[in-house]
């Protein structure tokens, strides 16, 4: 037989806390995580999020091939998702009270994924498959370090954790279909319309 454990809530304590310290928004004195830290991994994902984007519209508009239509439609719905996980964190850091980190100088430094273009459009996929393992592995990383610390943050990181494995089964079912129609095609060259063989 399980004992019931009863709430049990100071409210007027919880009221008189809510008054104190205003100025700080969000930031109550029930927050535990290490509030730069987590800002400074948020910038991290930030960054992440930007270079993936950048990587999943160079692809979007450089794939050509038989098959490149429906790879390229995969590409930007990746890019616009990506921009969504982007625009979560940015608002997540400001709710912290911290300054999203949205300068280009230093983007790649900051980001835990690479920015390769890819020779063709097998290459392409490998390497969005590649960065969407590193996020996954980076987002798993995060949430285990916040724990019980800051559950808000842990839920949207575990949101966009969710689309990101998604987008690697994505990205490998891409690679199985490639393989078995055999086509690696090559980027559209210079001055060519992207999606019209040149």
């Amino acid at each position: 037989m399980a004992t019931t454990k009863p709430f049990v809530s100071d409210i007027e304590n919880i009221r008189k806390r809510a008054r104190q310290d205003i100025d700080k928004g969000a930031m109550t004195a029930g927050y535990s995580a290490d509030r730069e830290t987590v800002i400074k991994l948020l910038n991290h994902a930030l960054a992440t999020e930007l270079v993936c984007v950048l990587r999943y519209k160079y692809h979007y508009y450089m794939a050509s091939g038989i098959n490149s239509q429906a790879i390229k439609a995969e590409f930007l719905e990746h890019a616009n998702e990506e921009q969504g996980h982007a625009d979560q964190i940015a608002e997540r850091i400001t709710q912290l009270d911290g300054k999203p980190n949205l300068s280009p100088e230093g983007l790649l430094s900051r980001s835990h994924s690479d920015y390769v273009e890819g020779e063709d459009l097998v290459d392409m996929i490998k390497e969005d498959l590649v960065a969407e393992r590193i996020a996954i592995d980076s987002y798993r990383e995060m949430i285990t370090y916040l724990g019980a610390d800051d559950p808000t943050t842990r839920r949207v990181l575990e949101g966009i954790l969710a689309v990101e494995e998604e987008h690697a089964e994505d990205m490998n079912t891409l690679l199985e279909q490639l393989g078995k129609q055999g086509e690696p095609a090559k980027p559209a060259p210079p001055g060519a319309m992207p999606g019209k063989p040149a």
